[in-house]
């Protein structure tokens, strides 16, 4: 008679075991990185939290379609990949180069573009095109958007006054 020796047996759950604790990590520290939504004070400022990289990530959309915009106030445009373009139905443009840290690259600006960002909407922004920030909903939210706006940076927090 053949049977499982008590080593084997043990294997097969403590396996599992594992299997269920890396899983639940996995999906809490998805949930905990995530970036938080966009803040609205009473007095209207917009408040978005620093993420544990450093970077501030807030939710937003180019004409309806949902992003997740990379918050940099020493980029000249909102910027999105060609890809994200298509699907928001970003087309023409002016054909231009960006000149960036990696190199100049290729690309085009799209005028009139509408850009949210929490409850604020602006309907005329500029929008550069052919650039990849991450992966495909993923944009860059830069001064065509963010020049509306007085900006305080704290530790933790950045806030977008209005103008």
């Amino acid at each position: 008679m053949r049977g499982s020796s008590p080593r084997q047996t043990g294997l097969i759950p403590l396996i599992l075991f594992w299997c269920a604790v890396m899983g639940l990590l996995y999906a809490g520290m998805t949930y905990y990185l995530r970036p938080k939504q966009v803040q609205v004070q009473a007095s209207g400022d917009l408040v978005i939290q620093r993420a544990l990289d450093g970077h501030f990530y807030a939710p937003g959309r180019i004409q309806g379609q949902d992003v997740m915009f990379l918050v940099d106030t020493g980029a000249s445009l909102v910027t999105v990949s060609e890809a994200l373009a298509r699907q928001a139905g970003l087309s023409g443009g002016t054909p231009t180069t960006f000149r960036t840290a990696n190199g100049d690259r290729p690309g085009r600006v799209v005028e009139g573009v509408a850009v949210h960002l929490g409850p604020v909407e602006f309907n005329r922004v500029r929008v550069g095109v052919g650039l990849s920030v991450g992966d495909d909903n993923q944009a860059l939210l830069g001064q065509t958007f963010l020049s509306k706006f007085d900006i305080t940076l704290s530790k933790d927090q950045m806030v977008l006054k209005p103008r």
